[in-house]
């Protein structure tokens, strides 16, 4: 199953990057550099996807990027992820 959902990313004075997902409750990531914030990113949804499913807590609405309000020097990228259910998650 593919879930797809915006992350807002921002630089730090340092060139670092943080950012945060507005529709998965307290999930944040950061890196070094752009590249590795998406990888932060792509694991921080994946792993909060997995406890919600773990929960069996629906998922959040997916906002629309134009729905989303931005602070000067944020922008939006979709983040996917790929999770292979396993047998039983669904009974």
């Amino acid at each position: 199953m593919t879930f797809t959902y915006p992350a807002v990313f921002h630089q730090n004075e340092d060139g670092s990057y943080e950012g945060y997902f507005p529709d998965l409750e307290d999930c944040t990531f950061s890196g070094e550099t752009l590249d590795d914030a998406i990888n932060d990113a792509i694991d921080a949804e994946k792993n909060w996807i997995t406890v919600e499913l773990e929960d069996e807590i629906g998922m959040p609405y997916i906002s629309e990027e134009d729905e989303i309000e931005l602070d000067e020097g944020e922008f939006v990228r979709q983040i996917q992820v790929i999770m292979h259910l396993q047998d039983g998650w669904d009974e």
